[in-house]
């Protein structure tokens, strides 16, 4: 295909991204190239737009939880036909032969490469992706209502796993990742206790519509010890909160890709065989279990939708805290503006 296609872009860290029309990609030999219905908005594109993640390719196509289309494939690719509807995640490419990625331990890849950070992703109508690391899609889906499973949806689920399988589990920032992780640990049998922002009264209100047992500000105490907390919030702060939280032998897991500094805290808070721990990107068996469970639970994902054009709206509604559960770009054209 030749051509341009529409695009947001962007330039310079602190800088708003940039409607323009690019060329068409072309889909190397081991490469597909997608027609992009939607792709979520997530929290590490604020801190690659903001400068938090300070090595992005630029300009850059951002975005990294995608749906699309096969429109082609390149000469080294099998499996994927025209019409194929796949999804595309942060975890955009790996080396296949160095320790970790032999010991499949992929998301630890020595030279990855992260969709919407080293390669263009999926703030554009079309992009190119490697072929490994597009997967299929459950049916069930809407376009606009897969795109968060791609990265809210895995980086949870890798979390919740690397939180062992404790029944009393404690989520701190409850947006567009708990919303979704809410729905697998309930499905699992675990209690849940929500944690956000003080005075946040209507994220409070959102976790206990989907079934929290206890909502409070991310400072108070829960009203038992729990098993296990994942903090998506990306504030250091709330690591010796977590800490405290949990029960002896406890984890926590650091959810996110950036975090500010966390603050000294004295022994006492993680002895007794507390454990501290971080979750690194995804890997592949992580994308095919969860999009083999998200139908089964089912996962409802809510959505507020914006057309490709109000990207940086979309972001500003991230930023303030203002979007309940995911913001998704339609690159369809049926989007008119941000809608629950």
């Amino acid at each position: 295909m030749s051509g341009t296609m529409r695009s947001m872009v962007l330039h310079a860290p602190g800088q708003p991204l940039r409607e323009e029309h690019l060329p068409m990609p072309v889909p190397g030999p081991e490469q597909v190239l997608l027609k992009v219905h939607a792709c979520a908005v997530c929290r590490t594109d604020l801190h690659v737009v903001d400068g938090e993640l300070t090595r992005p390719k630029l300009p850059l196509v951002p975005g990294h939880e995608i749906v699309a289309t096969v429109m082609t494939a390149g000469e080294r690719v099998g499996g994927f036909v025209p019409g194929m509807r796949v999804g595309v995640p942060w975890l955009g490419w790996s080396c296949g032969h160095c320790r970790f990625c032999r010991a499949g331990k992929e998301n630890l890849c020595d030279t990855a490469r992260f969709t919407g950070y080293d390669v263009d992703g999926g703030f554009a109508e079309y992009t190119v992706a490697d072929a490994r690391f597009c997967f299929p899609l459950p049916p069930s889906f809407r376009d606009v209502e897969a795109a968060p499973l791609m990265c809210a949806g895995l980086i949870g689920f890798r979390s919740l796993r690397m939180a062992g399988e404790g029944p009393r589990l404690g989520l701190y920032g409850f947006g567009a990742a708990a919303h979704i992780l809410i729905q697998v640990a309930r499905y699992q049998g675990r209690k849940v206790y929500a944690f956000t922002r003080e005075g946040d009264v209507k994220g409070q209100a959102f976790a206990r519509e989907l079934g929290a047992v206890w909502a409070g500000g991310s400072g108070m105490a829960p009203p038992e010890p729990l098993d296990a907390a994942i903090l998506f919030a990306p504030v250091g702060a709330l690591v010796p909160a977590a800490l405290r939280a949990v029960d002896k032998g406890g984890v926590v897991v650091c959810g996110g890709i950036h975090m500010s500094d966390i603050p000294s805290f004295p022994y006492s808070v993680l002895w007794e065989e507390r454990v501290v721990r971080s979750v690194a990107n995804l890997t592949r068996s992580d994308a095919l279990d969860f999009l083999a469970l998200a139908p089964r639970v089912p996962v409802r994902t809510e959505v507020q939708v914006f057309p490709l054009s109000a990207a940086n709206e979309a972001l500003q509604a991230l930023r303030e805290g203002r979007v309940r559960g995911a913001a998704v770009l339609d690159m369809t054209g049926t989007a008119e503006g941000p809608r629950a």
